[in-house]
């Protein structure tokens, strides 16, 4: 990969990074995207629901096109009323354990943009309500109202996110708040510049969605939609926690399903013809094929309305902020990865007339006459 590409692909994603967002409050990560497409020379267009489409036009307008998909949300909190001194928020999405535990710092997002200070000061309810008690910094509980210091003005609902590294690199993995899946968006992003420059054999479509924590909520009402021609097939950018098989520093890795379904064969034969094709070049390339069982994606979401889907996913370190001791740290993943999922996937968009001529398929398709002979003469051994 190129250094100026390399380099691009992580100003991008760091971009992207210094945007708080959780389901339903994806404005700021929406507006990063376009006016990182603008720099492309791309104008997406937005659905009734907010996810944005972005097309990147092939040169053969009768091959048939592939969608690049990932989700400008990550789980948080909600804040939504006040008691006494106190906001109560909902949890918003897979928020760890240690979420609603005392003391955990946030930051509540501000309709200006700016973050107000705030702490965790316990859970509210019971747990099905998965809902938080919220200490507004610099306000003592019961010590005066609300009213007389200012936060009562805040303007409710708002969005609240933990108080972690926006993006940070450190050694050979990069810090985040949200690589899941603010590194899928990235990954597409930074593609999509290069086949603006190099256009495709087929349309190349990047799609971001929305609400994807609370249940895959923008990407379901996108494929339920038929936006997206239904010849097309769709690949899912994820960041997916580590599991044994998909580990950190081996590559990107080719999803062929997640905790609710198998994906589909004739959609990731374009990642593995670019996989084969990458191989061939000088170092190699490193690449992982594994099941993610850790999560759902959006390939499932897709998959259920009939389109042909497959996926790719950057193993993920510290899954939803949810740290091996219990605590709340930036989850984190390795720049390789990251930046061999770019390559990936722009390499799958040139290969996709090409992905059925596939060396195993090859292998697997062709009997030699000499097995086929002997087997005819000792059918009765």
């Amino acid at each position: 990969m190129a250094l100026a590409d390399r380099e691009r692909a992580l100003n991008i994603l760091s971009r992207l990074a210094v945007q708080p967002a959780v389901a339903y409050w994806e404005a700021g990560v929406a507006s990063a995207v376009e006016l990182t497409l603008e720099e492309i020379g791309v104008k997406p267009e937005t659905d009734a629901y907010g996810n944005l489409i972005a097309r990147i036009p092939g040169l053969d307008p009768t091959a048939e096109p592939l969608a690049l998909v990932a989700h400008m949300d990550h789980p948080g909190f909600e804040a939504v009323s006040y008691q006494d001194d106190y906001l109560i928020a909902e949890a918003l999405g897979g928020v760890p354990a240690a979420s609603f535990e005392a003391g955990v710092p946030l930051h509540i997002i501000l309709a200006d943009g700016k973050r107000l200070p705030a702490t965790i000061a316990g859970r509210h309810g019971d747990d099905s309500q998965r809902q938080a008690l919220i200490q507004l910094a610099g306000l003592r509980p019961q010590a005066e109202s609300l009213d007389k210091v200012g936060p009562a003005r805040l303007e409710l609902p708002a969005p609240v996110v933990f108080d972690l590294p926006d993006f940070k690199m450190d050694g050979d993995l990069i810090r985040m708040r949200a690589a899941d899946d603010l590194a899928g968006c990235a990954s597409i992003l930074a593609a999509l510049g290069q086949l603006s420059v190099q256009p495709p054999p087929g349309d190349v479509y990047g799609v971001f969605t929305r609400a994807e924590e609370v249940g895959l909520m923008g990407a379901r009402l996108l494929a339920e939609s038929g936006i997206l021609p239904k010849e097309t097939l769709v690949v899912s950018l994820e960041s997916s926690r580590t599991l044994p098989g998909a580990e950190q520093g081996s590559g990107p890795v080719i999803r062929v399903g997640d905790a609710g379904m198998t994906f589909n064969a004739d959609a990731e034969s374009v990642l593995l013809r670019a996989r084969e094709t990458l191989q061939l070049q000088d170092g190699g390339f490193r690449v992982q094929r594994q099941l993610m069982s850790g999560g759902v994606c959006e390939a499932s979401a897709f998959a259920l309305y009939g389109y042909r889907t497959t996926g790719i996913a950057f193993p993920l370190g510290n899954y939803h902020n949810g740290a091996p001791d219990g605590s709340i740290q930036a989850e984190y993943i390795h720049v390789e990865d990251f930046l061999g999922g770019v390559q990936l996937i722009v390499e799958a968009a040139r290969q996709m007339p090409e992905r059925h001529n596939i060396a195993f398929k090859q292998r697997l398709g062709q009997v030699p006459d000499e097995v086929r002979e002997r087997l005819a003469a000792t059918k009765s051994n």
